[in-house]
């Protein structure tokens, strides 16, 4: 049986929003640009004014975040995207820092009020469902506690399974539009990247539940895992990497204690070939973020490993990972999530992995942190740090250690220097021999 509904113009179905309402768009790949720019020809309009714009991170344009829209849109996100991150840094845009499984809570406790949710599915099936794709980090929360929601459907949104797919009756608006999802640009991983890859690919065991994210160094590892047996997904995002995994049979989830020869995801960014993938496909569960980064849920997989990034760790350990000094770059995001509940799995390992130095050759690895930095994992929570040098545990270790495990897999031409500060800053008993 075809189910049928109404279907309204973009235009149409965004007069819902009233000035000072919240609007949450849906994510990454799935941000709804034919509505967004319906909403942004309002603010144009005059029409509009002190709009609350939430999403997680998105790809597309972000129009909203412009200097133009000053007192029309508020851009108050969970991530800071590469599309709103000039925005943010000027001050027109905002961004309220949590932990990346907390998101649905601000919606699902009141802490924000969801007045309008954006979103795109799929079409809906005989039975009067719809999937949300690649999208339900928050969203779900936000379809479940907005006043309205306007559903964008796109015969381009993958059926995916688990906590995505929901009902018709949800949906209060109805838009049709058939543009491609937003796919992700890869570059090959580098030499640096490729040496980070074959470190973190030594510290995966055989039967390991994997979470990494995305980027030239989560390809560069996943490459090198091609004679791992029984390997498992329980992730916040996957992309192309872990296609050809699952295709040779590597990546089965045999050895999983919970969602066992499930994938198991929040949202997607990656090639056509990834939403292909998903779609109609019963070995990937799409699931809510607050399941998904659940360190309770997460440690009751044997051998997670998870390998996220760096902007910057000093001697003691503590990781910066959202921003370069004053200026925020990222967010929170999923890192501390999946970093406790990794360090908790039996036989699991919670992974940093980084370039030793950035691209004008500064240190990454510093002596403090730059002024003005944030730390997302403590130093009571980190254990392996990679770089194309090597990889430490600092689990278990003191300060001093720390410093000396940290400046063996520093950069060569910045070990002196650290060495040097570490000495003033412990005394002339410290010592260590610069390689």
């Amino acid at each position: 049986m075809k189910i049928t509904y109404k279907a309204v113009s973009a235009e149409e179905a965004v007069k819902v929003v009233k000035s000072g309402d919240h609007v949450h768009f849906s994510s990454v790949a799935s941000a709804p640009q034919v509505l967004i720019n319906a909403l942004c020809a309002r603010g144009d309009a005059g029409e509009l004014k002190d709009v609350h714009i939430h999403h997680l991170h998105t790809e597309g344009a972000a129009p909203y975040t412009e200097a133009r829209y000053e007192g029309i849109f508020q851009h108050d996100a969970f991530f800071v995207g590469a599309n709103v991150r000039k925005g943010v840094q000027a001050g027109f845009a905002d961004y309220i820092p949590i932990f990346l499984s907390e998101t649905q809570k601000l919606y699902r406790e009141g802490y924000i009020k969801c007045n309008v949710a954006m979103i795109q599915v799929c079409p809906p099936d005989a039975h009067g469902y719809v999937s949300l794709g690649t999208s339900v980090d928050a969203t779900l929360a936000a379809v479940e506690t907005a006043d309205h929601v306007i559903a964008v459907v796109n015969p381009n949104v993958p059926r995916a399974f688990g906590d995505a797919v929901i009902s018709m009756d949800k949906i209060d608006i109805f838009v049709e539009d058939s543009t491609p999802l937003e796919p992700a640009h890869f570059t090959a991983p580098d030499e640096v990247e490729i040496a980070i890859g074959k470190h973190c690919a030594a510290l995966i065991e055989d039967g390991a539940c994997l979470q990494m994210g995305i980027g030239a160094i989560p390809n560069a590892v996943l490459a090198q895992l091609g004679n791992h047996k029984n390997l498992g997904v329980h992730t916040e995002m996957f992309a192309d990497g872990v296609l050809e995994l699952v295709e040779k049979g590597i990546i089965n989830g045999e050895n999983k204690g919970i969602d066992k020869g499930k994938i198991v995801s929040t949202f997607l960014m990656g090639s056509q070939k990834v939403y292909s993938f998903i779609d109609q496909n019963p070995q990937v569960l799409m699931m809510d973020v607050g399941y998904t980064n659940d360190p309770c849920l997460i440690m009751q997989n044997p051998k997670t490993t998870a390998i996220n990034s760096a902007l910057q760790i000093d001697l003691t350990g503590q990781v910066c990972a959202d921003s370069l000094g004053t200026k925020f770059y990222s967010g929170v995001g999923g890192q501390i999530d999946f970093v406790y509940g990794a360090s908790r799995s039996k036989g699991g390992k919670a992974i940093i992995a980084m370039p030793s130095a950035t691209n004008k050759g500064i240190s990454k690895i510093a002596n403090t942190l730059t002024l003005g930095a944030g730390v997302v994992t403590t130093r009571n929570h980190v254990h392996w740090v990679v770089t194309e040098y090597g990889s430490v545990n600092l689990y278990g270790k003191t300060l001093q250690e720390r410093a000396k495990l940290l400046i063996s897999i520093a950069h060569p031409d910045h070990r002196e220097a650290l060495e040097q500060q570490a000495f003033e800053r412990y005394g002339s008993h410290f010592r260590f021999v610069t390689k």
